[in-house]
């Protein structure tokens, strides 16, 4: 680990050396490429340079003691300096491992979440519109900006389907755990006679793919234009303004009906497009890759039951990680960083049981 580290460090020098280089300072692709790596070895080095300097104080303490002639009180500083230095450098020869795994490279990237209302009808619409409603006070909170790609809303105000992007640093590392079954349980404002009903929305969270990741073939595209429909008033557009995008390889096709402007729509409905190949692409990738670790905190996979909303009950109930919280309304209102934070935990400590 050691050499490692060294390796490191030596990389964030020269990395400091090139950025005053005025050939580095003009080339402004180079520059912000030299940027973002030293942006992500500086914790590594930080971390190591605080290990170097326990090891340091460990090495003068025992000195300090193998060659006596000590007073008594002297010394006992120098064993509890000693036993400090030593509790230090466990520390911090843990958390260097956690900062060396292979960071996952679509961390820091935006993301597509689509949200579709699964078993229970219009319930299921509704709780689909919160979860919704959820992820935008999040993200208000984190500072990440939503922006809906395509809809498909219910006359009482949920959805069978929402798609949206969450722009923002790091926003696939709060999202990523998201992906699954989401299930809640409550008595529905049109049950009369006070039934718990059980109802699902189904939650995708995707990397947002950007052209340099994944190139569309134009050959492969059939792009229909057509008129926006909607609940009717001023949403419903006048002019043919609606995209509808068809991957004829795949058969997946792609809507987007929100903007006004055709040219925003397709733009949009490509954006989707390209970030559900990638992942297909992804999936793929991590199947032919032997022995590759998929995360033991979740699959991932859509159809996975991953998380109980139980309103009477006031309880939130992770299955993943076992954990379970009493303070429903909170969630709900954009709480999450409990949960999320809970879910990234689960995630080092089986990242670091696999690298043992």
């Amino acid at each position: 680990m050691t050499d490692k580290l060294n390796g490191i460090e030596e990389r964030y020098e020269k990395i400091n050396e090139l950025l005053c280089s005025p050939e580095i300072v003009s080339n402004q692709e180079e520059y912000r490429r030299l940027m973002k790596e030293q942006k992500s070895l500086t914790p590594v080095v930080e971390k190591f340079r605080e290990y170097k300097k326990y090891e340091k104080t460990l090495a003068e303490s025992k000195q300090l003691l193998d060659e006596g002639g000590l007073d008594r009180d002297f010394k006992e500083l120098v064993l509890e300096e000693q036993e400090q230095a030593k509790e230090d450098l466990r520390r911090c020869s843990e958390e260097l491992k956690i900062l060396l795994l292979p960071k996952d490279p679509n961390d820091d990237k935006n993301v597509i979440v689509e949200i579709r209302g699964g078993a229970g009808g219009e319930e299921a619409a509704l709780f689909a519109g919160e979860l919704f409603r959820m992820y935008c006070m999040y993200s208000e909170a984190k500072g990440f900006k939503v922006e809906i790609l395509s809809e498909n809303p219910t006359e009482l105000g949920g959805y069978k389907e929402i798609v949206f992007n969450v722009e923002g640093e790091g926003a696939y590392s709060r999202f990523k755990f998201e992906s699954g079954v989401h299930r809640v349980q409550r008595v529905p404002e049109t049950e009369s006679q006070g039934r718990i009903q059980t109802s699902t929305a189904t939650v995708a969270v995707l990397p947002e793919a950007e052209e340099v990741d994944l190139e569309l073939n134009p050959a492969d595209l059939q792009i229909d234009v057509f008129r926006s429909s909607g609940a009717g008033g001023q949403k419903v557009n006048k002019t043919s303004s609606a995209i509808r995008v068809t991957h004829l390889p795949t058969g997946m096709v792609v809507e987007c009906q929100d903007e006004r402007s055709q040219y925003k729509n397709k733009d949009k409905a490509l954006k989707v497009l390209r970030s559900r190949l990638l992942e297909i692409e992804q999936a793929k990738h991590d199947a032919e890759i032997a022995g590759t670790r998929k995360s033991q905190v979740g699959s991932g996979d859509r159809s996975e039951r991953i998380r109980t909303y139980n309103f009477p009950q006031g309880r939130v109930s992770d299955h993943r990680i076992g954990l379970t919280l009493y303070k429903i309304e909170q969630i709900m209102n954009g709480d999450l960083d409990e949960i999320i934070d809970a879910l990234i935990t689960a995630d080092t400590a089986e990242k670091l049981k696999a690298e043992e």
